[in-house]
This record gives C-alpha cells, structure tokens and sequence, in this order.
C-alpha cells in the first residue's frame, strides 16, 4: 500500500505542525526552569514529555483513521494528537492549565481528551490498552463502523495490561491494532535490558495475530503496515500487533539529563531526523519544492502561534474549581 501524492503531503505536513508546536512548548516551558531545573517553575510547571523524533508513527497510523475511530495514546501524546486531528486551541490550553483547554485544565498534557474525535491518552503506562479493547468491543457489539488504535511505548509491552488486552482482543476477534511505539528506552532503562525477545513483534504470535515490524522510522514504511492492519481490522479479520523502530530526540522527560545514553547515540539519532529526511523524499519525488515548502512550514507555524496566544490569553481555572470534577 502506498500513500497518495495528498497523503504524502499531509503525513509530512502534520510532522511538521507537531514539531514546532514542542519547539515553542519546550521554549516556554524552560521559563523559570534555569539555571537550576525545577519543574515546579515556570508558565507549564510539571512534567514535560516531548515526541519529537516519533511524529512518523503518528502520522503514517492516523492517514488511515477518521474521527469516528478510537485512539488511546500515551505520556507522550503530542504527536498523536496533532494526526488524529485534535482541536489545536483547546489542546495547548490544556498544557497550559487554563480554563479554555480540552478537559478545562484539569488534564495537562499527559491526560489530553478530545471526544470529538475520540482521542485520550493517559500518564500511566499501558493505561490505554483496555479502554481501546473495550471502545472496539463495543463497536462490534453494536454494529458500529470504527476501528480502536491503541498506542504505546516499548516498556509497556512488559506490563499485564499489554497480554490481557492482547488476549481478549484476539478471543473476541476485535477491530484493534495495537502499536508499540519502540524508541529503545524505557525512561533509562534500554529495551534490552528488560526485555526477554529482540522485538516486541514477535510476542503477537502467543495471541494469534498478525505481528508486524517497521525498521528505521520510515513513514511510509509505517503507513503501509498500518494500513494492512487497519483495513483487516475493518474487515473483521481481528487484531494486529505493529512494533515501529523510531527514537525521541530528547530525553523522558524535560530536565532529563540524559546520563544513560551511550557516547554519540543523541548525536547519531539527529542526524536520522526524519522531518528533513521525509522532506528530502518529497523534494525528490516533485510533490515539493523550496517555496511550497517554507509556505507549509509557515502556514504551521502561525497556526501554532495562534494556539499558543490563545492559550496564553485564557483565564486560569479559579482555585474553587479544583473541586468541580472530584467525585466524593
């Protein structure tokens, strides 16, 4: 399967949207952060998890989905939310805290919802797995169109939420393709040095599903696969397992100091960014070139500049309403 001139464009497009958005969200917030980090500071306090190398799973999965489709994300949301099509506004809201965000500013940025096109992501590890099993089960139960997507990161293919939904997914023969997010590192700890098989992938023959590896965070290597999956799950043929090799280009978290990283790995992963790489293919295949392509760049740019003038204009939850939404 290969992507049409139009989805090529958008999957680089949406990489790029979802690129300068951290940029400008890691710039702002480092406000207040130096020289001594404290999360505690600044505009955005709390954690901070960025995705930037990871925007080609995102984009190459969400070609394929509408808004009526389920996607459940993870800690490291930003990427994903921006291909699903999330409201970009009420999105930095949320990461900002303020009233005008998607849950209110109740959320921040690892707890991003967005019903209208049926987004969440959650900061819990393999949180994800069961509500995306349970939206595909419903689906089938009522004779719904829709597929559920469920994301995730390496480290969680070791936890018990990864085989139990694996499991029912497969006994009830649902339309669910769980993707897993493999970027090598679970916070510090590398893969495999917790990890008993070389590739996650392999693990969806004990479910009996298809198991599918994508090398090298290649977009449209991703797409394909992802498109395989997705039509057989539409189709009613069941779940499929999608391991996708990529890399994030900073550390778990904001203030990460990265210690764990062998010598020249950050280095070496830069120089596999695949924003210019997707561009220079763009480029060469004609669908590019050097104006349309600042045009594109600008245009999100502003469209960025616009969320985050929003956000930063919007009132602040009063303190009282840290009571609204707590059930007693």
């Amino acid at each position: 399967m290969k992507p049409t001139a139009e989805q090529r464009l958008w999957m680089y497009r949406n990489m790029v949207l979802s690129r300068y958005l951290e940029t400008r969200i890691e710039s702002i917030y480092m406000e207040g952060k130096t020289p001594v980090f404290n999360m505690a500071n600044g505009p955005i306090p709390g954690e901070m998890h960025l995705s930037n190398g990871q925007e080609p799973c995102a984009v190459g999965v969400c070609a394929h989905l509408t808004a009526e489709d389920v996607v459940t994300a993870t800690h490291r949301p930003h990427h994903i939310a921006v291909a699903k099509g999330v409201e970009l506004d009420a999105m930095v809201a949320e990461i900002f805290g303020k009233a005008t965000g998607l849950s209110g500013g109740h959320g921040g940025h690892m707890h991003l919802f967005d019903a209208r096109v049926n987004f969440a992501c959650s900061g819990i590890v393999g949180q994800g797995l069961g509500p995306a099993v349970g939206a595909a089960l419903s689906r089938k139960l009522q004779g719904k169109s829709g597929v559920a997507v469920a994301f995730m990161g390496e480290g969680a293919a070791n936890q018990g939420a990864f085989h139990e939904s694996l499991n029912l997914a497969a006994v009830w023969k649902l339309p669910v393709v769980f993707v897993i997010e493999d970027n090598g590192w679970g916070i510090s700890v590398a893969k495999e040095a917790c990890t008993a098989v070389p590739n996650n992938h392999l693990r969806a023959a004990a479910y009996g599903m298809p198991g599918v590896h994508v090398p090298d965070n290649d977009v449209e290597g991703i797409f394909a696969a992802a498109g395989e999956a997705i039509a057989n799950a539409r189709k009613g043929l069941g779940p499929t397992l999608l391991e996708i090799e990529t890399f994030r280009l900073a550390g778990h978290f904001m203030g990460d100091s990265e210690d764990y990283r062998p010598a020249g790995e950050k280095e070496g992963l830069q120089q596999r960014d695949p924003i210019p790489r997707y561009r220079r293919q763009l480029l060469d295949a004609g669908l590019l070139d050097e104006n349309s392509d600042a045009a594109l760049v600008n245009e999100a740019q502003a469209r960025v500049e616009t969320a985050i003038r929003f956000a930063q204009n919007s009132e602040f939850l009063s303190p009282e309403a840290a009571l609204d939404v707590v059930f007693v």
